[in-house]
């Protein structure tokens, strides 16, 4: 679904690499978590899927579609949520997530249905009317996930998404991802909640200082360590936190 080769980017005069030759495939019907200290490269990588910071090497594809010389048509196979969302406060919710669905020429019947679906499961229908910019943080939050859920994605990138959710809407987004994933799509999705991450992710990389330090399956990052740890303790090891 999701396949990274070689990919590099620098900054600055020294260019220093945030990103060191990075390699990794998301397949098909996958959860897969994104794991690392602040300034490990995360952030930086995650634009450059999306089409947001051009790498200075390297290819990414989604569905086979190269990111970078078809960005239109890739950017359709994605939906992208950051850590820190820039929304449109001043509109309603409703037509938040119309515009939503005219930018990816949703149609209006099947809009009408997903907006009902999502609004239900994350209990926002009755703001839906309201501007955005009196709702609260979690809230926000909500409201721009239903809008990346809203053309059905294959690819679905999160970037902190349990952040500002409260944890029915957190448990909710999780039970999604999964349900997601089975419906043939898959997720990226960068955590510190490393807990949850160990309980929903089919494999996760963690990347240090720029260069992907090791990905896997727990069972297979803990074969690789010698030992039966958890998840946060086997990345506070390898990442010497």
């Amino acid at each position: 679904m999701l396949k990274v080769d070689a990919i590099s980017k620098a900054y600055g005069k020294a260019a220093v690499k945030a990103v060191d030759s990075v390699s990794f495939e998301v397949k098909k019907g996958e959860i897969y978590g994104f794991l690392g200290p602040n300034g490990a490269g995360k952030t930086t990588m995650i634009k450059m899927i999306v089409g947001l910071l051009r790498p200075d090497s390297g290819t990414i594809t989604v569905n086979g579609i190269n990111i970078w010389n078809e960005p239109v048509k890739g950017k359709k196979m994605l939906s992208y949520v950051p850590d820190n969302p820039q929304i449109y406060t001043k509109l309603k919710g409703i037509e938040y997530l119309n515009f939503i669905g005219d930018v990816y020429g949703v149609q209006i019947h099947e809009r009408k249905e997903r907006i009902e679906k999502y609004a239900t499961l994350f209990e926002i229908n009755h703001v839906l009317g309201d501007i955005i910019e009196s709702y609260s943080h979690g809230m926000q939050q909500k409201i721009v996930l239903i809008g990346a859920l809203l053309h059905e994605p294959k690819l679905l990138i999160l970037d902190e998404p349990m952040v500002g959710l409260d944890p029915k809407a957190s448990f909710t987004l999780k039970e999604l991802m999964r349900s997601y994933c089975e419906n043939g799509n898959s997720v990226f999705f960068s955590t510190h909640i490393l807990d949850v991450a160990q309980r929903i992710c089919d494999r996760v990389a963690i990347i240090d200082k720029g260069s992907l330090v090791t990905q896997g399956t727990i069972a297979q990052l803990q074969e690789k360590m010698g030992e039966d740890d958890s998840l946060e303790e086997m990345f506070l090891e390898i990442t010497k936190q």
